[in-house]
């Protein structure tokens, strides 16, 4: 290439640089999903910004005891998660960012009324996602009326906790360490899980296999520590999440069902699948009331009672909920080992993108039982 023309070349890919980032600050600038990306960058940054290191706030002598007290138990349980589960942490959680506000942040979530399809999202990295987060609490309101005004079922609830998928160092935040011990412990390594595997556009397999991750850890995190009462507490709200999940997972085959049964998109077909959906709610209603509650054993039953069915909640729950007795299945068919389960479902959900649920199955079906390692169980 001659001098000019390679002077002619940079000139012509300058400008092509130049016209992308046009685009992108364009793009940020005037498109909603790009407005919305801004104020997430901006409230993240902020985040960051006030990161102070957990060992520092630790060794201070004006840190309260019971701040104290938790910030250690969010280092060790961090370093529980890295050494004896396998699991990537980075630098998540090694420092803590305060807050100007009670809530981090609404999750918004919706879904047909009379088909059970999840609305979603689509972001950059992560895809298609059956939830948004909003740091703007009018705006997050605003949505959910604007999804029920163009006839979706919408839920809209607070989280105290979120992951970068480890393209930042994540900060333990006021909201998360509002949470007893138990559910610190296992916010942390749920959390970490999302760093070690994220399958773009899998919400639903992601959120559950880090809800079963998440729990199994902090048991056995517990039981590490030698406090062998918590380990059973944390295992009991475990079986608590399977028995939701059972439910769930029933009525979410019930409706769907009773939806395969009218087809069309006619005004009165859509009609009959929204009489007869309400129809099977009001029943799980009653299956909650007389067989749910008697069976859970760390859930208020008020707060079961409270529970709203519709679609959007049915899908949302589902999110977190979905496969965990096959998790299971596959932990005991490792002997309890739960670093080699997490490794297994990893290369399981890698061998099947689209269907991780059926992988992790055929691996646990297709696992000989091994002898029971140290599970955490008392």
């Amino acid at each position: 290439m001659t001098g000019n023309k390679r002077v002619k070349w940079l000139r012509l890919a300058g400008r092509s640089v130049a016209a992308l980032l046009l685009l992108g600050v364009a793009y940020l600038g005037l498109a909603p999903t790009g407005r919305y990306l801004l104020r997430a960058g901006w409230e993240e940054g902020k985040i960051l910004a006030r990161r102070k290191p957990i060992t520092e706030l630790v060794s201070a002598a004006a840190t309260p005891p019971a701040l104290r007290a938790k910030l250690e138990l969010v280092l060790a349980a961090r370093a529980f998660a890295r050494d004896s589960l396998g699991l990537t942490t980075g630098e998540s959680f090694t420092t803590y960012s305060a807050l100007d506000r009670d809530t981090l942040v609404l999750v918004l979530s919706g879904a047909y009324r009379d088909k059970l399809e999840a609305y979603t999202w689509w972001f950059p990295i992560v895809g298609r996602v059956p939830y948004k987060g909003y740091f703007d609490f009018d705006q997050a309101r605003a949505a959910e009326r604007g999804l029920t005004a163009r006839g979706y079922d919408a839920r809209l609830g607070a989280a105290s906790a979120f992951s970068t998928l480890g393209w930042f160092n994540d900060p333990l935040l006021p909201t998360t360490l509002r949470a007893d011990s138990l559910t610190l412990a296992n916010t942390v390594i749920h959390e970490l899980t999302h760093n070690t595997f994220y399958a773009p556009g899998g919400a639903v397999f992601n959120e559950s296999f880090a809800n079963f991750v998440g729990a199994r850890g902090a048991q056995r995190f517990f039981a590490s520590r030698g406090h062998p009462s918590a380990a059973q507490e944390v295992d009991a709200r475990w079986q608590d999440e399977k028995l939701l999940g059972r439910f769930w997972a029933g009525l979410y085959a019930r409706v769907k069902s009773a939806f395969d049964a009218l087809p069309g998109s006619d005004a009165v077909r859509v009609a009959e699948r929204i009489t007869v959906r309400d129809s099977l709610y009001g029943n799980a209603r009653d299956e909650i009331v007389h067989e749910l509650i008697p069976q859970l054993r760390t859930m208020s039953p008020r707060a079961a009672e409270r529970i709203r069915l519709d679609n959007a909640v049915l899908m949302s729950r589902r999110v977190y909920l979905t496969g965990l007795d096959d998790f299971d299945a596959l932990l005991a068919s490792h002997g309890g080992d739960l670093r080699r389960t997490v490794s297994a479902i990893v290369a399981a959900a890698k061998s099947d993108r689209d269907h991780p649920f059926d992988a992790v199955r055929r691996a646990a079906a297709a696992a000989p039982l091994t002898a029971p390692a140290d599970t955490g169980r008392t």
